[in-house]
């Protein structure tokens, strides 16, 4: 089956994302305590939870993280369905690839949402249940510019703003994939031969 090579990548990504998790779950201290400089004050590696979406962006109600976590699930099966529709209808393999590090890197994420609320009693206080309500882990920080803005910008302007994103290999993942598709997206869309 041509989609085989495509779902063994999106496994080995899931292992590898699990992995780094799991050693960062049980060798690092939370927070600035446990944080790894790795080059300089720029690239740490600095564990912490995300109870929400990237960036630690969360819906607002009670059920909001048990939303996000099923529309999560419905997307992986959408996803991976699009994948085997890439790989017997002839579009081309680069496309398939990248699909692939999106579902592994999805999977390697909704592991966290589903399980960590039981398996590391990660899931916030609030939370109706542990199950589908566990915190990502994240762990690769990226600390580039933290200050005030000019006044002149509109709307920000004078107000103190970060863009210090952490982030872990599922997201690095979901990332490549989706900045390729869009730099590649002419030859990926026309239809070729997926060998």
């Amino acid at each position: 089956m041509k989609h085989q090579k495509f779902f063994l990548l999106a496994l080995i990504i899931v292992i590898i994302d699990q992995a780094v998790k799991l050693l960062v779950h049980f060798n690092m201290d939370m927070g600035p305590a446990g944080e790894v400089s790795l080059l300089g004050d720029w690239f740490k590696l600095h564990y912490i939870l995300n109870k929400g979406m990237a960036f630690g962006m969360s819906f607002g109600s009670t059920y909001g993280k048990l939303f996000l976590t099923l529309f999560r699930l419905v997307a992986i099966g959408g996803i991976g369905y699009l994948l085997i529709y890439i790989a017997k209808n002839g579009y081309s393999k680069g496309l398939g690839w990248c699909i692939a590090l999106i579902l592994g890197g999805a999977i390697g994420n909704l592991v966290d949402s589903i399980f960590y609320g039981v398996w590391f009693q990660n899931a916030p206080y609030s939370a109706v249940t542990p199950w589908f309500h566990g915190q990502v882990i994240d762990m690769i920080y990226l600390d580039f510019w933290e200050g005030y803005l000019p006044n002149w910008i509109p709307l920000w302007g004078g107000k103190k703003v970060a863009f210090l994103p952490i982030f872990n290999l599922a997201d690095v993942a979901i990332f490549i994939g989706v900045l390729l598709i869009l730099i590649k997206q002419k030859s990926f869309l026309s239809r070729a031969s997926v060998k």
